[in-house]
């Protein structure tokens, strides 16, 4: 089955329970300047589980793209990628557990109204309580899948396994297919139920794994289970159950409102029709081909050479997506982790014979095209940024390599030194470690790991957000600093012209950066004017109102839209003035400022200040071809 029937299928079923198919969130969040990508389904979707109600209403489905860095190092083996795509659903207080883990079981096992996988090849966890926090055992869910499973003929017996630790001890045994395990089913932003402060929402999850039934590799402990690595169990799905919320005295209570959020890998879950390879699935083949002939072997034909190919499909699909949200390589946030995936594939592409990586990177536009057409639109800035980039970093190898001499001839390379070689010049630790071998020298291995480990977890951190800030984190400043984007971009429309828009935006508790589409530089006239036209509109005490209306409508009283972003049928428009203007009456023709998007929002410009020159753009500049860039605080 192609991955596009899996996704069509998934948002069917939903639809038909009720659910509105809303459009994926950018994979570069806009707003968000906690996180650096879109790295799940429920990152876009986190202020309504925090009470803001969905235009959509309770019930809502799609299709998620997210890429996440920390798993780079992870690209390699058979099943691991760094983009993919999230199918979810979501209940925002409406149904819970009984309607959703026979929905979702019914949805993959299903041959009439699901997508049909064996359910014998199927086994779940469930969280198995936590007797400090005075959290049960979630019995609820242990009862529902026994259910479940009988009606398909199977004898479900549940084991409480522990810790994963516990897990590799005593393996699986007959008959048993749930399994209870700590720590890996609970969620919450903040981690375990010890690490949430007073007032945050958690609970229990339900995770899904197919068993691909390959041999246990023992490197990983002596016995496998459903949360060992060695890829025998892949996980395809897991179900959050929000219930609870933790009190001042550190007890728990039930939320009064429940809800549901529900993320399955797309392409894990089509990976159950091809067999254990996500790099066989449909969306790679065109990728696959290119790099088979390239190469002059064929995909699998040694390990060597299939782990180089896996790599390089992997970052050249993630990097096609990236760049086509106006994301360039460069030595910081998001265009440095592009740069990363870039340069890795060069790497590997030079081992495997591969002079080229454009027309890999190219490919993946043609199978996207029905669901995902910005592919198509911006092939040729693609093709253009991956060349660019190929001519830059093989003269950076050149460096490397005299650089790795230079080492080399201490007699050994220390841990830092082949982390130097990783970090700057882009030299995997294998490639290291290869050409010490060549010439009789040896790399500390151990200490690489360790400042590798360091390093791929503040990147983590950093690109996924892990939630930490998230809506919650948005302090009173940093809604501020939100409000004062809408203003200043209106102001600039007001000032410059309706050419003016919104190209791309961060907001930090220090500053509001705006890049907007206009081509020139502004004169210091230019810049005093629209800093005055914002003071001016945060003296006057405009009210701020958020109303959900249909698309069509909001697009025709031209309200301004996020550059890059699919919006589904109902959206809210942020409006901002007149004056006398209230929530049942916005007078939106008469706003200063009317703007798509998702909040949160300052309800009237006057908590930004007194308007005297509360607002000071610090820096004008140009960031690409017609797009420019200003920096402003409010002081």
């Amino acid at each position: 089955m192609t991955v596009s029937e899996v996704r069509k299928r998934f948002l069917d079923f939903y639809a038909k329970r009720a659910h509105a198919i809303i459009p994926t969130a950018p994979i570069v969040p806009g707003n968000d300047p906690t996180t650096l990508f879109t790295s799940s389904g429920m990152q876009p979707l986190l202020p309504y589980f925090l009470g803001v109600d969905h235009p959509e209403g309770k019930r809502v489905v799609n299709s998620q793209i997210a890429f996440r860095a920390g798993d780079i190092e992870e690209v390699g083996d058979n099943r691991h990628t760094t983009f993919f795509e999230m199918l979810g659903n979501w209940s925002f207080g409406d149904y819970f557990k009984r309607e959703q883990l026979p929905w979702i079981f019914e949805f993959l096992t299903s041959t009439e109204s699901g997508f049909g996988i064996d359910a014998s090849k199927l086994y779940v966890t469930v969280f198995s309580g936590d007797k400090d926090a005075g959290i049960p055992p979630d019995g609820d869910a242990v009862e529902i899948w026994k259910e479940l499973f009988k009606e398909r003929g199977i004898h479900a017996e549940f084991a409480d396994i522990g810790t994963e630790e516990d897990g590799y001890k005593r393996g699986v045994k007959d008959g048993e297919r749930i399994f209870g395990y700590s720590e890996k089913n609970w969620w919450s932003r903040a981690g375990l139920p010890a690490n949430m402060p007073a007032g945050e929402p958690g609970g229990p999850d339900s995770e899904i794994f197919y068993d691909f039934g390959t041999p246990h590799d023992p490197k990983w402990g002596p016995n496998c289970h459903p949360n060992c690595d060695c890829g025998r169990f892949v996980e395809i799905g897991n179900s959050v159950f929000m219930q609870f919320v933790k009190k001042e005295d550190g007890s728990f209570e039930e939320l009064p409102k429940k809800n549901i959020d529900f993320g399955g890998g797309l392409e894990r879950i089509t990976m159950a029709t091809v067999g254990p390879d996500i790099f066989f699935l449909d969306i790679f083949n065109a990728a696959r081909s290119i790099l088979e002939t390239a190469a002059g072997k064929s995909y699998g034909s040694d390990d060597v050479s299939a782990r180089s190919m896996r790599i390089i499909l992997d970052h050249m699909r993630a990097s096609a997506f990236i760049l086509s949200e106006g994301v360039a390589p460069s030595n910081t946030e998001a265009g440095y982790i592009l740069r990363r995936l870039i340069r890795r594939s060069i790497r590997h592409a030079d081992l495997i014979g591969v002079e080229s990586l454009s027309d890999v990177a190219t490919s993946f536009g043609k199978v996207y095209e029905d669901v995902y057409p910005q592919l198509v639109q911006k092939e040729s800035l693609i093709r253009e940024e991956i060349q660019k980039e190929e001519a830059k970093f093989r003269r950076t190898l050149k460096t490397g390599m005299r650089e790795f001499e230079k080492l080399a001839k201490k007699g050994s390379l220390s841990g830092h030194d082949a982390f130097v070689l990783f970090s700057s010049y882009g030299f995997p630790i294998e490639i290291t470690e290869e050409l010490a071998l060549e010439r009789g020298i040896t790399v500390d291995h151990d200490a690489f790991r360790q400042e590798m480990g360091a390093h791929q977890a503040k990147s983590r951190t950093a690109s996924e957000g892990r939630f930490k800030g998230g809506l919650a984190d948005h302090s009173d400043i940093t809604v501020r600093y939100h409000t004062s984007h809408h203003l200043l971009l209106a102001a600039l429309r007001n000032l410059l012209g309706d050419s003016v828009h919104q190209r791309g935006s961060n907001i930090t508790q220090e500053r509001v950066r705006l890049d907007f589409s206009f081509d020139r530089k502004l004169t210091p006239e230019e810049l005093r004017a629209a800093e005055d036209l914002v003071n001016q509109k945060i003296g006057e005490a405009l009210p701020v109102f958020a109303t959900p209306m249909p698309k069509d409508e909001a697009t025709k009283l031209g309200a301004e839209q996020e550059f890059g972003v699919k919006y589904g049928d109902i959206v809210t428009v942020y409006s901002m003035g007149p004056k006398n203007a209230t929530q049942e009456d916005p007078r939106f023709k008469e706003s200063f400022s009317l703007e798509f998007c998702g909040g949160p929002h300052v309800v009237n410009t006057r908590e930004l200040g007194d308007g005297a020159k509360r607002f000071r753009i610090i820096k004008e500049e140009s960031v690409a071809a017609g797009i420019r860039r200003i920096k402003a605080v409010l002081e």
